[in-house]
C-alpha cells in the first residue's frame, strides 16, 4: 500500500526583515542637540540682556544720584526745576522734593526705553541666530528630499549616503537608501523578466501565424480548413496584439530616463495617417488644427498615445456622418503645458463610466465581450505613458455623445 503523500512544507520566510537596530546607550540625537541649542542660546540671551540691563541700571542710579540742582552765592539754581528763593522754607523743601522725584523718573524712563531697545536688538539676533542654526540642523531632511525627488524622475541609482553624527537623520537616510537597494533591485528583476517575457511570448505566437499564413496559401486546401485557418489567424493576431499591449504597458510603467525633443503635432499627424484607412472605411472623416508644439520624452511612446486615442475615436463612433477632431497646443495660461485633445462622435457615455475606461480590460458594457474593437488595453496604456512622461490624461463625456480626450505634457 502506497504511503500518503508528505504535507507541503510551509513557504520559506523572508530573509530581510525590518527589524529595529541595536543602539548605543548615548548618542547625539537631535533632541538633545536641539535642546543643547536652544538651551545654550536662551542661556546666552539671558545672560546679554541681564548683563545690558545691569550697565543701564547702573548709569541711571548714577545719573540719578546728581543733585538736579546747585547752591551758588547763597541762591539755589537748577537747569531742570524753577526754586523759588524767596519763598518759605515749608515751601522751599517741597519744590525741592519735587525736583528730585522728576529728576529720579527722568532716569528711570531712560533706563526703561534703552531696555527695550536693548531686548529688540537682542531678538533680532537670536531670531536670526536660531534660524541659521535650524537650517544646519535640519540640512539633512533637504538632501533626503532632493534624492527623493531624484528618485521620483525612476533615477534608483541614486543614493543619499548622509554623513555626520549618528542621529535619527542619519538612521532615516540610511534606511531611505536600503529601500532604494531593494527596489532597485525589484524594478531590474522586472525590466529583465519583461525582457525574457517578451521573447518567449512572442515567439510561438510567430511560429503559429507562420504556419496558419503557410496553409492558407495551399490552393488545395479544402474551404473549411480555410476558414478554421482565418479564424485561427484572427486568433493568434488579437493574442499578439495582447501580448504587446501587456509588455508595452509593464514598460510605461516606469519613468522615461532618455528624453528627446519630440514635435506633438507630428507625432499626432502620424496616428492620424495610420487610422485613416480604417476611418474610411467607417465613415469617419478627420479635423482639427495641429499646432507645432515641442515636449521632451520618447517619440515611440507618444506616437502610441495619440495612436491608442486615435484608433478608439475612429471605432468607438456613430455609424453615420461620424468625426474625429485632432488638436495639439501650448494649454492657455500655461506655458509650460503641452496639450494634445482628440474629440470624436460617439455613443453617450455616462461619466461615473469614465474612470472604468482606464482599467486594463475594461470596456463601456456594451462592449465588454464579444468586441473586434480591441483587447483593452489603449486607455490603460495611454495613461501609463502619459504617466511616464510626468503628463497625465483626462476623459470627459461630450454633449451629444462621444468622449473629448486630454492628454497633458510638460514642455
Amino acid at each position: 500500500m502506497a504511503s500518503a503523500p508528505a504535507p507541503p512544507s510551509a513557504p520559506p520566510k523572508p530573509t530581510w526583515a525590518p527589524e529595529e537596530p541595536v543602539q548605543p546607550w548615548f548618542r547625539p540625537t537631535i533632541r538633545i542637540r536641539l535642546t543643547l541649542l536652544y538651551g545654550g542660546m536662551f542661556l546666552i540671551a539671558g545672560i546679554l540682556l541681564l548683563s545690558i540691563i545691569y550697565l543701564l541700571a547702573a548709569q541711571a542710579v548714577q545719573v540719578g544720584s546728581e543733585l538736579p540742582f546747585k547752591i551758588v552765592n547763597g541762591n539755589v539754581t537748577s537747569e531742570v526745576c524753577n526754586f523759588p528763593n524767596t519763598a518759605p522754607p515749608a515751601e522751599f523743601n517741597a519744590a525741592m522734593n519735587s525736583c528730585v522725584t522728576e529728576a529720579r523718573q527722568h532716569a528711570l524712563d531712560e533706563l526703561l526705553t534703552r531696555s527695550l531697545f536693548a531686548l529688540v536688538g537682542l531678538s533680532v539676533i537670536a531670531f536670526a541666530f536660531g534660524f541659521a542654526m535650524a537650517g544646519r540642523v535640519l540640512s539633512p531632511l533637504g538632501e533626503i528630499t532632493r534624492t527623493a525627488r531624484r528618485v521620483v524622475g525612476s533615477d534608483l541609482s541614486r543614493r543619499i549616503e548622509l554623513d555626520g553624527p549618528d542621529d535619527e537623520l542619519k538612521e532615516l537616510a540610511d534606511t531611505f537608501d536600503e529601500m532604494l537597494e531593494r527596489l532597485e533591485r525589484a524594478f531590474t528583476a522586472q525590466q529583465r523578466f519583461v525582457a525574457n517575457a517578451s521573447h518567449e511570448l512572442r515567439t510561438p505566437l510567430a511560429i503559429n501565424r507562420t504556419l496558419l499564413e503557410v496553409h492558407l496559401s495551399d490552393p488545395g486546401a479544402p474551404d473549411e480548413l480555410r476558414q478554421l485557418g482565418k479564424t485561427l489567424l484572427a486568433t493568434n493576431e488579437r493574442s499578439e496584439q495582447l501580448v504587446e499591449g501587456l509588455l508595452l504597458l509593464a514598460r510605461s510603467e516606469n519613468q522615461i530616463v532618455e528624453r528627446k525633443p519630440v514635435d506633438l503635432a507630428e507625432v499626432a499627424t502620424r496616428a492620424v495617417d495610420q487610422a485613416r484607412s480604417e476611418a474610411e472605411a467607417k465613415g469617419v472623416r478627420f479635423r482639427g488644427r495641429r499646432a507645432p508644439v515641442v515636449v521632451q520624452g520618447n517619440g515611440v511612446l507618444l506616437e502610441r498615445i495619440a495612436l491608442n486615442l486615435v484608433q478608439n475615436a475612429v471605432r468607438y463612433n456613430v455609424p453615420e456622418d461620424g468625426w474625429v477632431e485632432v488638436t495639439t497646443e501650448i494649454l492657455p495660461g500655461h506655458p509650460d503645458q503641452a496639450v494634445l485633445v482628440v474629440t470624436n462622435t460617439g455613443p453617450v457615455v455616462p461619466a461615473y463610466e469614465i474612470d472604468n475606461l482606464f482599467e486594463p480590460f475594461r470596456r463601456l458594457r456594451e462592449e465588454r465581450t464579444g468586441s473586434d474593437k480591441g483587447v483593452g488595453l489603449g486607455l490603460s496604456i495611454a495613461r501609463s505613458v502619459a504617466r511616464a512622461h510626468g503628463g497625465r490624461i483626462i476623459a470627459e463625456p461630450r454633449e451629444g455623445g462621444g468622449l473629448v480626450m486630454r492628454v497633458t505634457l510638460p514642455v
